[in-house]
């Protein structure tokens, strides 16, 4: 591994964040990366009671703004709202990005490598200090709108990586960067295509016409990419969950959150990619984290 590649993280802080007097807590960890600008967290909610020597699956919340902005609510504290780490039986991540969230590397600019900080920082921590499964179907991706985006083009980037992804209300079918904030993070048309969800179905539709890994999971504001895209994979025989409604708020709130962690995990548990894939780990060459054990939770 050359130095480039190296990861060289730095945990500032772990704190809890209790709801109230509710016994379960997000746990924050504030990271330094070389691929992110400044401080980033990752917010981590676990079920209230874990057995020893179990590995529970992961559902990466992704999140549609910049640092800890909450314009559309909030996908960690819905999902501890909804109590989906117990209902689900999983650990539920959050990472945050310091520019707006399109999960690509721009060409040029190194302080966005937003797909790098994901792959190789967020889900190594996570595997190295939780009990999380460290393969492919235990990784699953969520999201909606530009995050519904970047669920998919994870997935269809990295199939031997990621088990399922559900995209909520998302523009799929952009066909240009620009839209959306997008251009600012994907820099040129051509790095652009290296993320372009229509494409990335086009070519990688063989690794998805077995087992059922993509999800639509309805739509806010989207429905005519949303239908389009359903159409795209039918068209490539695609297996996939689709759902045209009910129409809801473009927000985390609004509903569907639930029922995407639920399929998520579900479905994982019923079909899996053959043959397991390896953990995202570091080399032996790279540096672990440094980690300090959480603090307990607040009262």
């Amino acid at each position: 591994m050359t130095r480039f590649w190296r990861i060289f993280l730095l945990l500032l802080l772990t704190t809890p964040m209790a709801r109230g007097a509710d016994a379960k807590a997000i746990l924050i960890h504030d990271i330094k990366s070389p691929f992110e600008a400044g401080s980033t967290r990752i917010r981590v909610l676990l079920p209230d009671k874990m057995e020893s020597g179990k590995k529970y699956p992961v559902v990466y919340i992704l999140p549609v703004e910049a640092k800890d902005e909450t314009r559309y609510g909030d996908g960690m504290l819905e999902a501890l709202k909804q109590n989906l780490a117990n209902d689900c039986q999983a650990i539920f991540v959050e990472p945050t990005f310091s520019d707006l969230p399109w999960y690509a590397d721009h060409p040029t600019n190194p302080d966005i490598r937003q797909e790098s900080y994901f792959l190789k920082v967020v889900i190594p921590f996570i595997e190295q200090r939780y009990p999380a499964q460290p393969n492919a179907a235990g990784r699953l991706l969520l999201g909606f709108s530009k995050s519904g985006w970047g669920a998919f083009s994870l997935i269809l980037r990295h199939p031997d990586l990621f088990g399922k992804a559900a995209a909520w209300d998302a523009p799929l079918m952009m066909d240009q960067p620009g839209p959306y904030g997008s251009g600012p993070i994907f820099g040129t048309r051509e790095n652009f295509e290296a993320y372009h969800v229509v494409r990335l179905l086009e070519q990688q539709a063989d690794h998805f016409q077995s087992g059922n890994r993509l999800s639509l999971m309805g739509y806010g504001n989207f429905r005519d990419e949303m239908q389009k895209a359903h159409a795209l994979m039918v068209k490539l025989n695609i297996k996939h969950e689709y759902r045209d409604g009910p129409a809801r708020k473009h927000e985390w709130g609004s509903g569907w959150l639930p029922e995407a962690a639920k399929w998520l995990v579900n479905a994982s548990a019923e079909e899996s990619p053959t043959p397991p894939h390896p953990p995202a780990t570091p080399p032996p060459s790279s540096p672990a984290p440094a980690t300090r054990p959480p603090a307990p939770a607040s009262k």
